[in-house]
């Protein structure tokens, strides 16, 4: 079987390929690429976007980089052309390129050949975009918005923009990949005769060698995976943050992405400004710690280090922080949005709560940092949860037989 994959980023067997360092962000198709390649039943292409052209291959696997242009759809032709594929993967509708590659498709009569998988879903993101932030910040401008004019309410129109594009590769294949309640029924509802296959996802491979253990975590520690958008709503939880430390003056809250306070001030978002202003008003600076990019390993280690993790964003699908996290059997807080209910059950595994009340957020961090049987208890049931949902055999298996159902 040849199989054509459509990536969002050079995933790591490519930059291994390349001796060139390693985007931690697509380890989670690390795993199946490499069992896939490993069969010798299988060709694996896979195209990606970069700001240079690559091409490479080893045995029975394949890589061509692109560089993003109205012209993507006749280099994906070209690719089609040359290669012959049986099937095409998509892993995502999030940039112009993904309905590139279905319009190149078609020109071949290959519309019953592609699957796109559901990761996120822009044209659905961009009415949660603002995150309850107030008006005003939304409309404002930091002197670096004002030089690339754009705003927090321009950044959702760009993904509402974008969403034009992935609405349109959705309507234009047969077979859609999901996982959750929430992209079943965001893609029946952008295509109501679309096929869709039930797929869980896999995670990056350290997250499976490694278990939490709260006798070793920093008490008191709270951990998001990442701040630097609205969606992701740290601002949330930053207001959750102060109401946790009138009880707990010692808690510490740990996010990734650049510290915005050894950034010049003419290079911070009109997010960042926000995000600055809460911490400088409440007098909460030295509480409060961006780490920089996290490798695989060090994004895993965090995560051991800390209390609690939380996720307190305004729209997801099934966030794949969630899954690591209760991989390794760190306790869960997440905001109720998109498909969180379909990875993990309130007040067995972990506790979700309603997105706009941080106050909610607050009071269970206080749970957890107050009882430590609950917490073992969230600890083994999430384990056990997140082992069947994040089964890499299952996975893999499932979707080799999707990709077999779609080739007959």
């Amino acid at each position: 079987m040849k199989i054509l994959w459509l990536c969002n980023i050079e995933i790591p067997i490519i930059s291994e390929n390349r001796h060139t360092a390693i985007n931690s962000s697509g380890g989670w198709l690390d795993w199946i690429s490499k069992q896939i390649i490993n069969n010798k039943e299988y060709h694996l292409t896979v195209c990606y976007p970069k700001n240079e052209l690559i091409d490479g291959r080893q045995e029975n696997f394949k890589y061509y980089s692109f560089i993003e242009s109205t012209g993507t759809d006749k280099f994906f032709e070209n690719i089609i052309r040359k290669e012959k594929p049986d099937i095409i993967h998509i892993w995502g509708t999030e940039f112009a390129h993904s309905y590139d590659m279905v319009k190149a498709a078609a020109k071949f009569g290959m519309k019953n050949k592609i699957i796109i998988s559901i990761q996120g879903l822009v044209s659905v993101y961009t009415k949660h975009y603002c995150a309850f932030l107030p008006d005003k910040v939304c409309r404002s401008y930091s002197f670096k918005d004002k030089v690339k004019s754009r705003s927090i309410y321009k950044e959702q129109k760009s993904f509402e923009n974008r969403g034009i594009n992935e609405i349109k590769a959705i309507r234009g294949v047969d077979y859609v990949i999901g996982r959750t309640d929430w992209d079943y029924a965001c893609t029946k509802q952008m295509n109501s005769d679309v096929n869709y296959f039930f797929c869980n996802e896999t995670l990056r491979d350290s997250f499976y060698k490694q278990e939490w253990n709260l006798n070793n975590c920093k008490r008191h520690s709270i951990f998001l995976s990442q701040s630097s958008y609205p969606i992701k709503g740290f601002h949330l939880a930053l207001e959750a943050f102060i109401t946790v430390l009138q009880q707990y003056p010692d808690a510490h809250l740990y996010t990734t992405g650049s510290d915005i306070f050894t950034i010049p001030f003419w290079r911070l978002t009109s997010y960042q400004k926000h995000l600055s202003k809460i911490i400088i008003e409440n007098d909460i600076k030295t509480k409060v710690s961006f780490l920089g990019n996290l490798s695989e390993q060090e994004m895993c280690d965090q995560y051991k280090k800390s209390h609690v993790f939380v996720s307190a964003s305004s729209i997801e699908n099934s966030p794949n922080s969630i899954g690591e996290a209760m991989l390794l059997g760190v306790p869960v807080i997440s905001s109720d949005v998109g498909g969180v209910k379909n990875l993990m059950e309130h007040e067995k595994e972990g506790f979700i709560y309603q997105a706009d009340a941080p106050y909610m957020l607050a009071f269970y961090i206080n749970k957890i940092f107050s009882d430590d049987e609950l917490v073992l208890k969230f600890s083994k049931n999430e384990k056990e949860h997140a082992r069947f949902t994040h089964d890499r055999k299952v996975n893999l298996d499932n979707l080799i037989n999707i990709y077999t159902i779609v080739l007959n």
